[in-house]
């Protein structure tokens, strides 16, 4: 089948299905590119198109292009002629937890800046793996010790350590502010800070610090926690039982890699 020049009827066949003016000019690049690469409709070039786009273009945008395609099948009455869109590679979920680099610079950041409770926010979730709900439990009465110890509805006891150093900090800290008692963490009127709200405060430093903020979230600096410890010191056991995971299977996703790692270890190592 040869293909016709009724670009502009196409245009407002998509216009009629109420797709974007942004949608609609890609899908009419994208048989014009088609057209540019052949002469006619059939299977064989439906197929030689698509290996084309595969070829040359990124995953999410082939898709784009297929999918523009089919609808000018749909519009031509020759669906038979329909492609296949690519499967796309999800991204190691290590692609969006903090680097050690960043955390290191929020860190420092904030230290230097202030307000140094939200220093101190940051360091205690990378410095102890505890959860955002486990941090709001934090007391100044848990520094001396250098431990909280959390239990369960089944009575079960979770310990949660506190690095030396970040106790000895975080005592200095509560001198300085005059908090001899009660939870480290609370707002100018000394009421608990929500999940929510350090949520978004740490959204707002990242912006700030021109850190991805995509990486910038509670649970991102568990992750850390548990990657840093594993790269020190190789006992998943001991991690498992640390972040309170009762299957060692539910850890083992620390010992992947980012994409980002997985390239540079390829870069290096390949050489054949």
């Amino acid at each position: 089948m040869k293909l016709s020049n009724d670009l502009e009827e196409f245009c407002l066949y998509l216009q009629n299905r109420n797709l974007s003016d942004n949608t609609i000019i890609s899908y009419l690049g994208s048989i014009r590119l088609y057209r540019n690469l052949c002469l006619s409709i059939n299977a064989a070039n439906a197929r030689k198109y698509r290996s084309y786009l595969i070829k040359n273009f990124k995953p999410s945008t082939v898709n784009q292009r297929i999918c523009a395609f089919n609808h000018y099948l749909d519009y031509i009455e020759q669906p038979q002629y329909k492609q296949a869109s690519v499967r796309l590679q999800k991204n190691s979920y290590l692609d969006v937890i903090i680097s050690n680099r960043d955390y290191l610079k929020l860190k420092r950041k904030l230290k230097k800046d202030g307000p140094e409770m939200w220093f101190f926010v940051v360091w205690f979730l990378g410095a102890t793996g505890a959860r955002v709900s486990e941090l709001l439990k934090f007391k100044v009465e848990h520094l001396p010790y250098g431990y909280m110890d959390l239990y369960s509805k089944g009575g079960k006891m979770r310990r949660i350590y506190i690095p030396d150093i970040l106790c000895q900090e975080a005592a200095a800290w509560c001198h300085r502010q005059g908090i001899q008692s009660g939870y480290l963490f609370v707002n100018r009127r000394g009421i608990p800070l929500t999940t929510r709200g350090i949520h978004s405060q740490l959204k707002h430093y990242a912006k700030m610090y021109k850190i991805n903020p995509d990486t910038v979230y509670p649970h991102s600096f568990r992750h850390r926690f548990a990657i840093n410890f594993l790269q020190k010191f190789n006992d998943i056991a001991l991690l498992a039982d640390l972040l309170g995971h009762d299957n060692v299977e539910t850890t083992r996703i620390y010992l992947t890699r980012s994409t980002k790692e997985q390239q540079k270890m390829i870069d290096k190592m390949v050489t054949w």
